[in-house]
């Protein structure tokens, strides 16, 4: 006997749901990068070529090809790898705990992003899978 509080015919929508979710949260670190809104002091001067910009450029036009579930499984695999790179780059090396490093989303986002890679978009995609 299994406890299934929301149907497994559900998963698709809830997929398309968490993806769409997962979009809207990246695209601020997008556009707070790229065009400084939200503004994030940090980010003032950013150089475009530099590899936050590129990690802004990618935030950004990965952020809004997931959001429209379009090209989902290779752009969530190249997210997922923009944010590994993110975590042991700008985290990882100052402690090993991501607590401690403030790593967290960095190494969530990295997973979420492998999860869409293998699972794909779900429902409310432009993708037809």
């Amino acid at each position: 006997m299994t406890l299934r509080i929301i149907p497994e015919r559900f998963l698709p929508h809830v997929q398309g749901v968490l993806r769409i979710a997962t979009a809207l949260l990246f695209l601020q670190h997008g556009t707070a990068k790229i065009f400084g809104y939200p503004h994030v002091a940090m980010f003032d001067g950013l150089k475009l070529m530099s590899l936050l910009g590129v990690g802004g450029l990618l935030e950004l036009f990965g952020g809004l090809l997931m959001l429209v579930g379009l090209f989902t499984r290779p752009v969530a695999f190249v997210l997922s790898g923009e944010m590994a790179v993110a975590y042991f780059m700008f985290h990882g090396g100052e402690q090993f705990w991501p607590i401690l490093n403030k790593g967290e989303l960095a190494a969530l986002y990295c997973f979420v992003f492998l999860f869409f890679a293998v699972a794909g978009p779900g429902k409310f995609s432009l993708d037809k899978e």
